[in-house]
């Protein structure tokens, strides 16, 4: 019977985390998706499993794997044009602006009073019922569009995920993406080091964590409750456990009880988890397509589209 399969590794966490390679394999025939494995690494203990992480990736015949750190450079080290993709985010950046300061002075006092609409805390607010870049702009993200893109910290793709997500990022995770403020330079050695058992033609990719889930809840996967307890130190673990639940049933992701109980006790499992969901999308060529001045073809970054 013909498979396909796609693995994952999320190397995010502390220095004595342990990290997970993940692998999603896939029935053709029978439009069936298995978690086929989890493969545990210490990280003091890398040496040892050098072996382990080569075999894992030969025995199960692994062409393509997602990781949740950056692929590429900053914008500024990238392709022999990157200038140019430079000036057309700083040009977009710019319109923007303008366009929300054309809005304040054409008419200012029903700016503030849809200013102060958007300021009132609702606990019931649809995070989807705006774009992030639609106007009125957000407080918080003009703050972040005014403090400007750097092309030697981030990268192009940068500010597309904050067109489209920094509003929903914020406000479900109280943090914000940026491509090198977000991951420590020893995650990317460790990354280099281990990266030397791959095979060659191994394809990798990227995703994020943050993104996947609000693609989760956009497509009504998953509730908003549901993100809000994931990292609540009491109700955190059955939280993790209804969640796998659910995404197992809409997603058709068949999860032997001895990965469930590894995925719901061990948080860097998860993560790892949720990027193989990310590279399912790959595999069923449902992830969007990014535009050229993201430079998709250097930074692989999936992003997901789980709409059933």
């Amino acid at each position: 019977m013909d498979t396909n399969n796609i693995g994952s590794l999320s190397m995010k966490g502390g220095r004595n985390d342990n990290f997970y390679f993940c692998l999603l394999e896939y029935y053709p025939d029978s439009k069936r998706w298995f978690l086929k494995s989890l493969l545990p690494v210490k990280d003091e203990e890398v040496n040892h499993n050098d072996d382990a992480i080569h075999a894992w990736i030969n025995n199960y015949d692994v062409k393509q794997l997602v990781v949740d750190f950056p692929l590429s450079k900053p914008a500024i080290e990238c392709a022999s044009d990157a200038e140019k993709k430079i000036d057309v985010v700083q040009e977009k950046i710019k319109n923007l602006l303008d366009e929300d300061q054309k809005l304040i002075n054409e008419n200012p006092k029903k700016y503030e009073q849809e200013r102060n609409k958007a300021d009132e805390i609702v606990y019931n607010r649809d995070i989807f019922s705006k774009e992030t870049a639609h106007h009125l702009l957000s407080r918080s993200f003009k703050r972040r569009l005014k403090k400007g893109f750097l092309p030697y910290w981030n990268r192009t793709l940068d500010f597309w995920v904050w067109k489209y997500y920094y509003d929903q990022i914020l406000e479900m995770f109280n943090t914000s993406f940026d491509s090198f403020g977000n991951v420590s330079l020893m995650v990317l050695f460790r990354f280099n080091y281990i990266k030397r058992h791959f095979p060659k033609e191994l394809e990798l990719f990227e995703a994020n964590a943050h993104i996947i889930i609000v693609e989760l809840l956009r497509s009504k996967i998953i509730l908003k409750k549901d993100v809000e307890l994931l990292s609540d130190i009491d109700l955190g673990y059955e939280t993790r456990l209804e969640t796998i639940k659910k995404i197992e049933s809409k997603l058709d992701i068949f999860i032997y009880n001895h990965d469930l109980e590894i995925l719901v006790k061990n948080p860097r499992a998860f993560d790892s988890f949720l990027l193989a969901l990310a590279g399912q999308n790959v595999l069923l060529k449902k992830n969007r397509e990014l535009p050229d001045w993201t430079m998709p073809e250097e930074t692989k970054f999936i992003i997901p589209d789980f709409g059933i």
